[in-house]
């Protein structure tokens, strides 16, 4: 990742991760930083421009989501410096370094903004999960579990806002094998 022409920069640690290891999942920390801030400010556009017959849960439900994904923000930063490197975490890195689709300005129905938001966190659930398998195969378990948790997380709130999209099931469900006596 670029880090605006800024050389790397490493702060002494005593974490027992290798230089060489550390350098590798502070990368992958700071893409995920710069993810997660443009993450935000797509959740709060949505926040603030819904309109329609559910706006009121609606905004409050993207406010409590962009809440939590401002907490992610800080725990990504804190690890990034805790392994001894610098966060990049200005709105301009985030811009440039974010693979998420810009966000439709267009859009107003409570049910669009849903399913841009649904997009998005999918991607960024993905994101999550490829970086727990690379942070666990650079033997960092607790980056991993930072990982883990947000992507927990992230995963509830997509099922959130996919109960919102969801009318019926797509399959039947199985009979029960429950004998009744």
């Amino acid at each position: 990742m670029g880090n605006n022409g800024h050389k790397r920069t490493f702060y002494p640690t005593r974490i027992d991760i290798p230089a060489d290891k550390r350098a590798q999942i502070i990368d992958l920390l700071n893409q995920t930083l710069a993810v997660t801030l443009d993450l935000k400010t797509q959740v709060k556009q949505a926040h603030w421009n819904v309109k329609g017959l559910d706006f009121y849960q609606l905004h409050k439900l993207f406010d409590e989501i962009a809440g939590d994904v401002e907490e992610y923000i800080d725990m990504v930063a804190e690890r990034v410096t805790a392994l001894g490197g610098l966060a990049l975490g200005t709105a301009r890195t985030a811009a440039a370094q974010s693979f998420l689709p810009e966000y439709p300005f267009d859009i107003l129905e409570g049910k669009d903004h849903i399913q841009a938001l649904a997009d998005r966190l999918a991607l960024y659930a993905k994101h999550l999960r490829k970086h727990i398998d690379q942070t666990n195969k650079l033997d960092d378990a607790d980056t991993a579990d930072l990982y883990t948790e947000i992507s927990r997380a992230i995963d509830k709130w997509l099922w959130f806002l996919e109960a919102h999209l969801q009318t019926s099931a797509t399959t039947k469900p199985e009979k029960s094998v429950v004998s009744v006596q």
